[in-house]
């Protein structure tokens, strides 16, 4: 079978990996075009770019799709990329543009999309993050065919995965990227029923701000504690103290209590922040320029 792959970062390149070992034939991938990374902000191919070069695979890189769009002429070398390649379907994992309807309707298989969750819930730009943050108990992959809406289409498989009670995006996200690999691969080889999604149950996860980053301690320490998971490793969380920022990126729940942000002592892993409801051990800090660091070797009382 002929494919052509759209995707970008890792998640879609645990996908991409997992088809060629299973030997279907990748013409083309699409993924977006290289963007500045790094302290130098020297431009940095995506790691579905770097996984296609090595394999040589050719790659497109349009800013927009619509042909009537902004970015109209990258749309027209796409589509005649496209149609050089005759794929008999395209995947999509994480891919970060809008397919229009004239992609959609090119392969004869129409599009798969390799999504992280369990539709309808958390449809959308971050449902790992979200998961994480709503504390649900479980998640999952859907492959899905792809319609003109926002992670609208039908099912064809589902898998679900249960979110441990430590887990943070990062470590969802690898579990779940090498199911995504492993599911898209069974979807390909199968014959499969289209299942509607239900109608109710529809979440949105929204894209993640780095703005959102900020601890509102007014918030119970279970949902704080969350949070931090959710955005590990991006944007992680980040409070004051003695006008200090300082990012947060673990913390266990605590006995004790008292105004919200105050510091409430020392635990064994780390200082003690109280929060709306309870109370928090914050056990990996980072100041701005160093390295993570266990809880207790930051003293935020002296800025030692």
């Amino acid at each position: 079978m002929k494919l052509v792959f759209a995707g970008t970062p890792e998640f879609a390149a645990v996908a991409l990996a997992a088809l060629l070992e299973a030997g279907f034939d990748v013409p083309l991938v699409l993924t977006q075009p290289d963007r500045p990374a790094g302290r130098g902000m020297k431009l940095q191919a995506s790691p579905v770019k770097q996984l296609a070069l090595g394999h040589g695979i050719s790659v497109a890189q349009p800013q927009g799709l619509k042909l009537d769009g902004k970015y109209g002429a990258d749309a027209a070398a796409a589509r005649e990329a496209l149609l050089a390649a005759q794929p008999e379907v395209m995947v999509v994992a994480a891919y970060g543009l809008i397919l229009p309807q004239w992609v959609l309707d090119l392969p004869p298989r129409g599009c798969l999309n390799i999504h992280a969750s369990l539709l309808p819930r958390w449809r959308g730009a971050a449902p790992i993050h979200r998961a994480i943050e709503a504390g649900d108990a479980e998640t999952g992959i859907t492959i899905m065919q792809m319609d003109a809406g926002l992670d609208t289409g039908d099912m064809l498989l589902v898998e679900r995965l249960p979110i441990a009670a430590e887990a943070t995006t990062a470590s969802l996200h690898d579990q779940l990227a090498e199911l995504g690999g492993r599911l898209i691969v069974r979807a390909l080889r199968e014959t499969l029923t289209r299942t509607p999604q239900p109608q109710q149950g529809v979440t949105y996860a929204h894209k993640i701000e780095k703005a959102e980053s900020r601890i509102d301690w007014h918030q119970d320490a279970a949902q704080i504690e969350r949070r931090l998971r959710a955005f590990d490793p991006f944007p992680g969380g980040v409070a004051e103290f003695g006008g200090e920022a300082i990012k947060v990126w673990r913390a266990r729940l605590a006995s004790g209590s008292g105004q919200p942000g105050q510091l409430l002592g020392q635990g064994g892993e780390g200082p003690i922040v109280a929060c709306g409801q309870g109370a928090l051990e914050l056990t990996e800090l980072q100041r701005a320029g160093g390295k993570r660091l266990p809880g207790h070797l930051v003293d935020l009382k002296t800025g030692a």
